[in-house]
């Protein structure tokens, strides 16, 4: 970014983290963003860790522990708005710890926000191991049905100011706050063709993320019903029609996948291969929406760091009748 956008936008990273990352690429992250922005590292670690991080970052960062009175179930979002009630910008970009800007991506996600109160990037993963390749199946038939959700978003801070900021019990909680803005009246950008890093999990934390994501579709009924339809769908296809209408659900599926590949430029972050992965991500979703319904039926939600999280996320109607009302007074 060029001199003069320094300090134009106010950078938020919330993390809690078991093992420090003084030492990892992440400490250089925050330097670099540091140098060009405002930066808010907002650490739920254990002591010793906060320590570690507060010695790496606390010299050109702001290193913060979330703020008592906005903790919430779905850590995250505690540490999102404490990092918003301390920026001094108006625009502000929120990313997890495994987000990687570049100059080109922080420049277009910062000008967008000129014309939009929330902007939705696309993510793409920096390597490829399987799981990663996997998910990008995931990705890429997103593009093709109202944008991927990635790690990251932009948001106007006033925008959550004006609505007291967005619901901390939400699993979904992108979701949350992009409902939360548009209730409000806010406009929302889908960046399609804006493609900011993302280093993969482990292959351990991509299978513990499974059923999660799946139970986040109960914000999304609509879509949630497509997905449960999938597996006794597929298998009625398969009886009455045999291996051909397998095939025929296999193909679209990567046709689909490959269109959202070749939308807006995202060959060059996408390779070819991904594509063919989409049928198998659909596969594993046909389970898991089905595993997500029994989650909530028998255990009242999705396990999450020790406890059970029912809410997924709150529908835009809702949202906007309780944004509408007058505030109560105390």
């Amino acid at each position: 970014m060029e001199r003069g956008e320094q300090e134009s936008f106010t950078y938020v990273l919330p993390i809690k983290a078991t093992e420090s990352h003084a030492a990892s690429d992440l400490a250089d992250y925050v330097r670099w963003v540091a140098a060009r922005g405002e930066a808010i590292v907002v650490d739920g670690s254990a002591p010793a860790v906060f320590a570690d991080h507060a010695r790496a970052w606390g010299d050109v960062a702001r290193h913060v522990a979330p703020a008592a009175d906005l903790l919430t179930p779905m850590g995250k979002v505690g540490g999102v708005l404490t990092g918003l009630r301390l920026a001094s910008n108006e625009r502000i970009i929120i990313a997890d710890d495994d987000v990687r800007y570049d100059d080109d991506s922080l420049r277009r996600v910062v000008a967008a926000l000129d014309g939009a109160d929330v902007v939705r990037p696309q993510n793409y993963f920096t390597s490829l191991p399987w799981h990663a390749l996997w998910d990008t199946g995931r990705t890429l038939l997103n593009r093709v049905s109202g944008g991927d959700w990635p790690g990251t978003l932009g948001v106007r801070r006033s925008m959550l100011q004006r609505t007291g900021g967005y619901d901390g019990s939400a699993m979904f909680e992108n979701l949350e706050l992009v409902r939360t803005v548009v209730a409000a009246g806010g406009r929302e950008a889908v960046l399609l063709d804006t493609f900011v890093a993302r280093q993969p999990s482990t292959a351990r934390h991509f299978w513990t993320q499974r059923v999660r994501q799946a139970y986040d579709e109960l914000a999304r009924p609509g879509r949630l019903v497509a997905q449960l339809a999938l597996l006794p769908g597929t298998i009625v296809l398969g009886a009455a029609f045999g291996w051909r209408a397998l095939a025929a659900l296999v193909a679209v599926a990567i046709m689909l996948a490959e269109a959202g590949r070749r939308r807006a430029g995202a060959r060059r972050v996408f390779p070819a291969r991904a594509s063919l992965l989409a049928p198998a991500w659909l596969a594993e979703r046909a389970i898991c929406s089905w595993l997500a319904i029994g989650a909530r039926a028998f255990m009242g939600g999705v396990p999450y760091r020790g406890t059970v999280l029912r809410h997924a996320a709150t529908p835009l109607k809702v949202l906007r009748s309780r944004l509408a009302a007058p505030p109560q007074s105390a």
